[in-house]
């Protein structure tokens, strides 16, 4: 069996009533300003989100170079039961 793309006319390309040929229909496209650049107001959510996706202090990277450190120098002991522990909580509460 072999696989190839639809013919140039079938329906899937043929353009619908109202349609941009980018896909965007020109009803629903923001009216341009005289700049050629349209404007896009963002709903407070949107805004929280964009924020938190541009912020630089998602690592705290003094505490990451302390447990580097701490690791290192044989002061801080890793303890794989009570890691395993932890998971197995963490698993019980999400199929809870």
């Amino acid at each position: 069996m072999k696989i190839t793309s639809p013919p140039i006319n079938s329906p899937a390309r043929s353009s619908v009533a109202g349609s941009r040929t980018d896909g965007v229909n020109s009803a629903s496209a923001p009216a341009a300003s005289a700049g050629g650049k349209g404007a896009v107001d963002l709903s407070a959510t949107a805004r929280h989100l964009s924020n938190l996706q541009n912020s630089d202090n998602d690592v705290n990277v003094a505490r990451v170079n302390e447990i580097r450190d701490a690791l290192a120098s044989g002061q801080l002991k890793i303890d794989p039961s009570r890691i395993a522990d932890g998971l197995i909580a963490s698993v019980r509460d999400l199929l809870k």
